[in-house]
């Protein structure tokens, strides 16, 4: 594996527990077609188990040829091992919960069982296929004992898991505060070190209270290579880490040039249709108003420079910056949109009156755009010349 960081993509799995949404097989092909053109590194494309239609998509995913390498999520059974392998997949990530409350109240298991049972299947998985890259995951990780965290982890890379997966399943951990990421995944690290252990680490973060990409990135920080990450942040409850906003921070913030943003938009608009799940205007990165300026200082100011209002360039995205003209607008914004239409040549006279109208728009909670402000300057170019 490389030393970069790696983004495994769960949209098709992660995302599919999203309430009320379903891609039939074909929309998953696609999905998947385009998160191999952006270059995530891993798709984790379902759960074979659940049902025959996501066993099928599986296969036909993994049996693509991608770059990336496609996953499947299994429990610790050998027979959703055997079902995955069936599939082809490069990648399996097992999961079992070792915390005491867990194991006492679900599982009705002791810790020595748990871990017994976790390792005799990845070692069966690994026995299939050596070549075959598993993730073990503590559900629950960062609320489990640590302890327990540690035993299970150790175990399980000794019998040959290649990843370990620290999962906030509940969106619990707040950078800042004793429960935090960087914390959690350096002393983790360095527990396994003790012990000359040194699989990967990854990070399955939950959104529950909108931290899951600072908290992601903070794990990065303390040593995860992997984060995982969804399409819309799409997932249980709140989601996880929202694929084009972790993708952009780490192209621009971190330097790890490894994936094409361009693609990201019809991504997102596939994955949006598809879901029923609409994009909003004012999310980061892939949102109709992500470019646009507004306020009339704001408009005026970005007008000149952009960067005196944006701290990312569209253009990374292969998108543009807009001028939105409202109730907010001001005479620089309209002149600049004037300038888009070839109409800049009005006196201040014309002018005011056209921001008149395009203010009278606004009031109304609408936003006025090239199209319909040709049609304004044409209505007041005809009125000025009839009353005269």
């Amino acid at each position: 594996m490389s030393d970069l960081v790696w983004v495994l993509d769960s949209t098709l799995r992660e995302g599919e527990q999203t309430p009320g949404v379903y891609f039939d097989n074909h929309i998953k092909l696609a999905i998947a077609n385009l998160l191999e053109e952006v270059g995530v590194n891993i798709i984790e494309a379902g759960h074979p188990m659940v049902t025959p239609e996501i066993h099928t998509a599986v296969k036909s995913i993994a049996q693509k040829g991608y770059k990336a390498i496609v996953g499947a999520h299994a429990r610790s059974l050998q027979s959703d091992i055997d079902l995955a392998l069936e599939c082809g997949v490069g990648f399996i990530g097992i999961f079992y919960c070792v915390s005491d409350e867990r194991l006492n109240t679900v599982f009705k298991k002791d810790l020595d069982s748990a871990i017994k049972l976790i390792a005799d299947v990845i070692r069966y998985a690994k026995y299939q296929n050596p070549k075959l890259l598993i993730r073990y995951t503590p559900e629950d990780t960062v609320r489990s004992q640590f302890e327990n965290v540690v035993k299970a982890s150790v175990a399980a890379v000794e019998a040959g898991a290649d990843i370990i997966s620290v999962a906030d399943t509940t969106g619990f951990m707040v950078p800042g505060t004793k429960r935090n990421m960087y914390d959690y995944v350096s002393r983790l690290i360095n527990e396994l070190d003790k012990r000359n252990l040194h699989p990967k680490i990854a990070v399955h973060c939950h959104n529950d209270r909108g931290l899951a990409l600072a908290n992601a990135l903070d794990a990065f920080r303390g040593g995860a290579s992997i984060i995982d990450a969804a399409v819309l942040g799409l997932g249980e409850r709140a989601g996880i880490v929202d694929l084009a906003q972790l993708l952009v921070v780490l192209t621009v913030d971190y330097g790890e040039n490894e994936w094409n943003l361009y693609k990201l938009i019809e991504l997102y608009n596939l994955v949006s249709k598809h879901s029923g799940v609409p994009i909003p205007n004012n999310f980061p990165v892939t949102g109709k108003n992500a470019f646009t300026h507004c306020a009339g200082v704001h408009t005026h100011a970005a007008s000149i420079n952009p960067m005196h209002y944006e701290s990312l360039n569209p253009e990374i995205l292969g998108r543009t910056r807009t001028f939105s003209l409202d109730h907010m607008s001001g005479l620089a914004s309209l002149r600049y949109a004037m300038k888009l239409i070839a109409e800049d040549e009005l006196d201040d006279a014309y002018q005011h009156e056209i921001l008149h109208e395009v203010k009278s728009v606004g009031k109304r909670g609408r936003t006025v755009d090239l199209a319909e402000l040709k049609h304004i300057v044409d209505a007041v170019k005809h009125h000025k010349t009839y009353n005269s």
